[in-house]
């Protein structure tokens, strides 16, 4: 079964011209339906059935709606999947859930990873680190079947893929503002974090060495305050490719499939926060 976190509830309070928004999260785990989210080919057992003639809705488990909104929900969602078979078509296969949260997570050290190698390969250059912010990751890395809408829902931005060459002492501050407000999706660092300040960081299993140069990876949204992160500021080069970060994870993920490697990953204590 897969879960998805949804916005469960919204409340508007009109005072005025004032309008308060409020959201609460709840996972969707189709207790009451057996609902699973479908490919092109599994519709019917995926979302159910809902019969021409009387309007009746019948769940994945059996279960017959008559009444209320849910038989015109179910209608509605069914004819749509016509539409979305294109992005229904199954890519890849997961080894288990991921998802993406800090300090470190296996789905945002899969990602940080493929940026740096990626960007490497692109611009032909060693990149020591990468760095990408964990908001662009919108949607978990389901177990089992993955499709295309499941790549495109978790990269939705156009953000291409940028080499920056960066000062030690540069990276170094850089890392320490993630330690200060909010720590990202990082790969080639081994970072030590206390208190909200940076203890020590590694790169390439070395100390960090104000005086290199290094290479760094990251998305062109943080280059220039994109999450409270300027990852170009003093930048020594400055390459921005063609290449967006989704479409480049879609053809990636389809090569390891084509390989006969499922999508499979770890932590590895790359950031430790004390």
């Amino acid at each position: 079964m897969r879960y998805f976190s949804i916005a469960l509830t919204l409340l508007l309070t009109l005072s005025g011209c004032k309008t308060g928004m409020t959201w609460e999260k709840a996972v969707m785990d189709g207790h009451r339906t057996g609902v699973t989210m479908p490919t092109a080919d599994n519709v019917a057992e995926a979302i159910g059935v809902v019969d021409s003639l009387s309007g009746a809705y019948t769940a994945p488990n059996g279960v017959v709606f008559t009444d209320g909104a849910t038989p015109r929900v179910a209608a509605l969602l069914i004819d749509a999947q016509p539409v979305m078979a294109e992005v229904k078509e199954v890519i890849a296969y997961s080894t288990k859930a991921m998802n993406a949260h800090a300090p470190e997570s296996e789905l945002s050290n899969f990602v940080a990873d493929f940026i740096r190698e990626e960007t490497a390969r692109l611009v032909n250059r060693p990149v020591d680190f990468a760095v990408t912010n964990f908001g662009g990751i919108r949607v978990d890395m389901p177990e089992g079947d993955v499709t295309l809408d499941d790549i495109r829902s978790m990269f939705p931005f156009v953000n291409k893929l940028c080499y920056v060459e960066l000062k030690g002492e540069d990276l170094q501050y850089l890392l320490e503002q993630m330690a200060a407000r909010k720590i990202q999706c990082v790969s080639g660092v081994k970072m030590v974090v206390a208190d909200h300040k940076l203890e020590s960081a590694e790169i390439g299993g070395k100390p960090l060495d104000p005086r290199k140069n290094y290479g760094v990876a990251t998305v062109d949204f943080l280059l220039d305050g994109g999450d409270s992160l300027y990852v170009a500021r003093n930048a020594r080069k400055l390459i921005m490719t063609d290449a967006i970060i989704g479409q480049s994870m879609e053809a990636y993920i389809r090569s390891l499939t084509a390989e006969g490697k499922a999508i499979d990953y770890s932590t590895d204590g790359r950031v430790i926060v004390k």
